[in-house]
């Protein structure tokens, strides 16, 4: 992303209002990103709320919609776009604990529906799987409070259980824990 020179500043502060107000409209016309993060300072009804419910819809559409000849590729690349999907909500919001949550609920929606998948011949999906509840613990114990540590760990043991229990483990290439610990 590239920072604003001096340069760039003092032309911008030359501009007349009616000037900088065709650029931002240009801007978001181009950039449904750029949009986002104005319509969530600027807008009343532009809540924190609406953008998890909107992020978290848009990551069940993308998982139950994925399809191909081969499902487990198909999810893996849904995964991938989910969590764009996640990273965008950060990207607007700079909400940690929304951040996490919506890797629970992608977690969630995973572990309930698609762990049939885990057995494919394809590793893709699980290996992806679980990088996901490792970055998913790295953030919690990262950024958010010692008591959202707690409150997460049982979510996160579940599904660190059911990914040891299977015969893919051995052919991760990094170390899965057994348990989420808390410090």
């Amino acid at each position: 992303m590239p920072i604003p020179s001096a340069d760039f500043k003092q032309a911008l502060k030359k501009l007349s209002e009616k000037e900088k107000e065709a650029l931002i409209l240009r801007l978001v016309r181009k950039d449904a990103e750029a949009y986002d993060a104005l319509a969530f300072e600027l807008l009343d009804d532009v809540t924190l709320e609406t953008l998890f419910e909107r992020s978290s819809q848009t990551i069940h559409d993308i998982l139950f919609t994925a399809n191909g000849r081969s499902l487990s590729k198909a999810l893996n690349r849904a995964l991938k776009k989910c969590s764009q999907e996640i990273a965008r909500y950060y990207r607007i919001t700079k909400d940690r604990k929304g951040e996490v949550e919506l890797h629970l609920y992608l977690l969630g929606l995973i572990f309930e529906n698609f762990t049939g998948q885990f057995d494919s011949i394809y590793k893709g999906f699980y290996v992806a799987t679980a990088r996901l509840v490792l970055r998913t613990m790295s953030l919690i114990t990262k950024y958010l409070h010692e008591d959202y540590h707690m409150e997460f760990q049982d979510q996160i043991n579940t599904f660190l259980t059911d990914l040891n229990g299977r015969s893919k483990r051995r052919q991760l290439p990094f170390n899965l824990p057994w348990q989420f610990e808390v410090a």
